[in-house]
């Protein structure tokens, strides 16, 4: 009798031990994001035709390197806060000669933001722009193992909204300006109390919620569908280890609820993150709002396809609302 229990026991940890490790391939893979470690001793499964194809470099190589150039080449003051979760967090602020307004500029995916706004900072900076780019928890110089997809970064968000509002003694209108992953969070940060400073957000190629995008990647990117068990499993493993839920990841109820302007941008051709997603926050949106969808744009790729489009929509979204 007692063997029989042993093995049935010994069935049980075997059998809810393989039902969890696909869960937890797909965590480490998308939310563990430890800086550091060899990449040669990390699976390497996220690195698929679809980033590549939608990278910038893709067409676009030299002006992107170029705008990558630029921002280095800046002379930025290093800029540190501690996020909610006792997180050292990390920012460099470009000042513009002649100030108009602050910009807080919040990257993508495992993304940097000499990257992702290198192209358009330059443009920025000339047109009255204080830039502020920050390093998104798990990234650059900012402390953290583990990205939340907009769960804890929209914290993270207000906190460098604050700190913008703290250091603007003039009371210059602030915008929160964020790409991919950074746009969800600045969406889903749009909830909380923000400073009276901020004026709108910028959201180009946002998600809506991180259980929706990694649902269109399970079924776009591996083929997998019926994939709802799979996606509870990497729900635990963001509970036990990222210390957030994956429900608290989504743009609903902030937009719902926002009264702030908002310029959303999505390329027709992304799949990476697909152009639905902008349009469901643009319908649910009840503030002031704008949607530009660029044509033959890939992710992220808008200010490249449609330059003096997407530049103008941004000086015209400013003139609109820097004092209104």
């Amino acid at each position: 009798m007692k063997n029989k229990w042993w093995k049935i026991s010994a069935a049980t940890v075997t059998g809810f031990s393989a039902f969890m490790a696909l869960g937890w391939s797909f965590f480490k893979m998308l939310v563990r994001y430890k800086k550091g470690e060899k990449k040669e001793n990390k699976r390497q499964w996220f690195h698929f035709k679809h980033m590549q194809i939608n990278h910038p470099r893709n067409g676009y190589e030299k002006e992107y390197e170029e705008g990558k150039a630029w921002c280095r080449n800046r002379k930025m003051q290093d800029c540190y806060l501690k996020s909610v979760d006792g997180l050292l967090l990390h920012g460099y602020y470009l000042p513009a000669r002649e100030p108009r307004r602050f910009l807080l500029l919040s990257h993508g995916y495992k993304g940097t933001g000499f990257g992702d706004f290198a192209y358009t900072a330059k443009f920025l900076h000339e047109n009255g722009c204080n830039l502020l780019f920050i390093d998104q928890r798990s990234c650059g110089l900012s402390e953290g193992e583990y990205i939340t997809f907009g769960a804890l970064e929209k914290y993270d968000i207000k906190a460098w909204a604050d700190y913008i509002a703290k250091r603007n003694p003039k009371g210059l209108p602030i915008y929160l300006y964020g790409e991919s992953m950074g746009a969800a969070a600045v969406l889903m940060s749009l909830e909380y109390s923000l400073p009276a400073e901020v004026r709108g957000a910028i959201a180009d190629c946002g998600f809506s919620s991180m259980k929706a995008q990694l649902r269109n990647m399970a079924a776009d990117w591996f083929h997998l569908h019926w994939i709802e068990l799979l996606l509870f499993r990497v729900d635990v493993f963001c509970r036990m280890f990222g210390k957030f839920r994956m429900k608290d990841a989504d743009t609903t109820e902030a937009l719902k609820k926002n009264k702030r302007p908002v310029l959303f941008f999505h390329g027709e051709k992304d799949s990476f993150v697909n152009p639905k997603n902008s349009e469901y926050n643009y319908a649910i949106c009840q503030a002031p709002k704008e949607l530009i969808i660029v044509p033959e744009a890939r992710h992220l790729c808008s200010p490249y396809v449609a330059k003096d489009l997407y530049r103008e929509k941004l000086l015209e979204f400013f003139r609109k609302y820097d004092y209104e």
